[in-house]
């Protein structure tokens, strides 16, 4: 499990009085004002003072941020709480996609084929991406949508998704240019 976990995104400087256009990742943005402090990777403490919503992001207020030269060095510094500074999930459907980067990839036979390593939301739905541990696929990684149908268990106390074996890849990756495939000319 993640020892922290990434809940905003400071962007651009908002202004010439120390704004920045904050990108928040929780589910009620709003709740970012409650985990005080935020920290960046380096453990660097952060406060909101004030947030408003803008189109597509929050314009924040950060404590000690007083003009756009301090807002400027900010671009981009991912902001982060710690797990346990979050509520638990409110049933065992819901869980937090931090929860399941290193969970063991399982076929619905029970046998391991990887291990979660992200989860991407391209816009058009959940992305689950894995390390395959099959013998000859090649692949860094594969992904399937993350959608009941694909993933039918997902058993974050049991450290384990499953996939079901319409979406398991097991054909063996094509030979790499130069390869020996061990077929004869």
């Amino acid at each position: 499990m993640a020892e922290r976990i990434l809940v905003a995104r400071i962007g651009a400087p908002h202004g010439v009085r120390g704004e920045v256009r904050l990108f928040v990742f929780t589910g009620d943005p709003e709740a970012v004002l409650h985990y005080d402090p935020l920290t960046d990777a380096s453990g660097r403490a952060f406060r909101i003072t004030t947030l408003r919503a803008a189109k597509d992001h929050f314009v924040a207020r950060l404590d000690g941020v007083a003009d756009r030269t301090a807002a400027e060095a900010l671009t981009n510094v991912d902001l982060f709480v710690p797990r346990a500074a979050l509520p638990a999930p409110e049933d065992e459907e819901t869980f937090y996609h931090a929860d399941l980067i290193g969970l063991g990839v399982e076929d619905e036979a029970g046998a391991r084929i990887g291990a979660v390593t992200a989860l991407h939301d391209f816009g058009a739905g959940d992305i689950l991406e894995y390390a395959p541990a099959l013998p000859g696929i090649k692949a860094k990684t594969l992904m399937v949508p993350f959608t009941r149908d694909a993933v039918p268990v997902v058993d974050v106390a049991g450290g384990r998704v499953v996939i079901a074996e319409a979406f398991v890849e097991r054909r063996p990756s094509a030979p790499e240019d130069g390869e020996d495939t061990g077929a004869e000319d």
